[in-house]
C-alpha cells in the first residue's frame, strides 16, 4: 500500500443500479488519487469499448455512472461488460497517459470573496473568522501564508467535474497524510463570485460562474476557466478550461497581476500558460515531491 492509497481496504467494487437506465459502478467509500486514477482508465476503456447500447459514462471522484438504453442492452450484460472493463483497467496498473499542465494565476484573500464571505459569518464553524482564517488554524498553519504556501506550491489533478458547466473539483498530488481539508460551511452560501477559489475537503475549486456554495472561499481566479462564449483563444475548441486528467497549478499572484490579467481578458488577448506532457502516475507515487518538482520545471520552463 502507498501513500496514495485509501485505507479501505476490504471494500469491494459496488455496480448498483439506478431504475431502469443507470449502472452506478462504486470503487470505494474513500477519496485517493490511486483510486480516482482507476475509475480514469476504466472510464477510458468503456468509452473506447463502444459497448451497444452505452449513452453516458459520467466519472467522479471514487465512482462513475452509466446511462444505458434498456431495449439495446439488459443491466446483466452490461454489468458484465463493465467488470471486464475494470479487469483489463486493473491489469494495466498506474499506466501514463497524455495531459495538459495548467497554470492558474489566483488573487488570494480578494475584497470580492472577502464581501461575501463575510456575509454568511452565521453559517460557518468559526464566526469570528475569515473563511482563510479558519482554513489556516485547523490544518495547523500558524499563518495564511503558510496554509496558502502549502496548498499551492504542487500541483493537483482534475479528478472530478460537474455542479455546474465548468466547475472542476482537483485533488491535491500528495501523500494524504499531506492532504489539507476544507471544512464545508454548517449551511450553504445562497451567493459566490464567479471565479472564486474554494477549498472543499481535500478538493480546490473554482466556482466559474455566480452560484449557490458551502465550500470556503479565500481566492479569485484571475481568468475565466469557463467562457461558453468561446471568446478567449484558450476555449476555441472547448468551453472549459480543465477536463478530467488535467493537472492544474495554482499559482498566487499580487493585484497588479491581477489586474494586468483582467485588462487581457477584456479585450480578448489573454493566453493560459499550457504545456502538453506525459502524466507517469507511478513515477508521482514512487516520489511525490521529486515528480512534483519536475512537473513545476517543465510548466515554467
Amino acid at each position: 500500500m502507498s501513500e496514495f492509497s485509501s485505507t479501505s481496504t476490504l471494500f469491494e467494487t459496488r455496480y448498483s443500479a439506478g431504475a431502469e437506465e443507470f449502472v452506478l459502478v462504486e470503487f470505494d467509500e474513500e477519496m485517493s488519487l490511486e483510486t480516482n486514477l482507476l475509475v480514469q482508465r476504466v472510464v477510458t476503456d468503456v468509452e473506447s469499448s463502444g459497448i451497444d447500447g452505452v449513452l453516458d459514462v459520467c466519472p467522479a471522484n471514487v465512482s462513475y455512472l452509466v446511462r444505458y438504453d434498456p431495449d439495446v442492452i439488459s443491466y446483466t450484460v452490461l454489468v458484465n461488460d463493465l467488470k471486464k472493463a475494470e479487469a483489463r483497467s486493473r491489469a494495466k496498473g498506474f499506466a501514463s497517459f497524455d495531459t495538459r499542465i495548467v497554470d492558474i494565476p489566483v488573487l488570494f484573500n480578494d475584497p470580492w470573496t472577502h464581501e461575501v464571505l463575510m456575509k454568511f459569518r452565521d453559517r460557518v464553524q468559526d464566526p469570528d473568522s475569515t473563511d482563510l482564517e479558519y482554513l489556516s488554524r485547523v490544518n495547523g498553519f500558524a499563518d495564511t501564508e503558510g496554509f496558502i504556501d502549502s496548498l499551492t506550491s504542487t500541483p493537483s489533478l482534475a479528478s472530478m467535474t460537474g455542479f455546474v458547466p465548468g466547475i472542476v473539483w482537483s485533488y491535491q498530488m500528495v501523500p494524504k497524510k499531506r492532504q489539507l481539508q476544507g471544512p464545508k460551511y454548517l449551511r450553504p452560501r445562497t451567493e459566490t463570485p464567479d471565479r472564486a477559489f474554494a477549498l472543499g475537503g481535500a478538493f480546490p475549486a473554482i466556482y466559474p460562474t455566480p452560484s449557490v456554495g458551502g465550500y470556503p472561499i479565500f481566492g479569485r481566479a484571475a481568468a475565466p476557466v469557463y467562457d461558453p462564449a468561446q471568446r478567449l483563444p484558450d476555449f476555441r475548441d472547448r468551453t472549459e478550461l480543465v477536463q478530467l486528467g488535467t493537472i492544474c497549478n495554482y499559482r498566487p499572484i499580487a493585484r497588479d497581476e491581477y489586474d494586468e490579467i483582467g485588462r487581457a481578458v477584456s479585450n480578448g488577448t489573454y493566453r493560459y500558460l499550457i504545456k502538453r506532457i506525459r502524466f507517469e502516475p507511478a513515477e508521482l507515487i514512487a516520489d511525490p515531491d521529486e515528480y512534483n518538482r519536475n512537473l513545476i520545471e517543465v510548466l515554467y520552463k
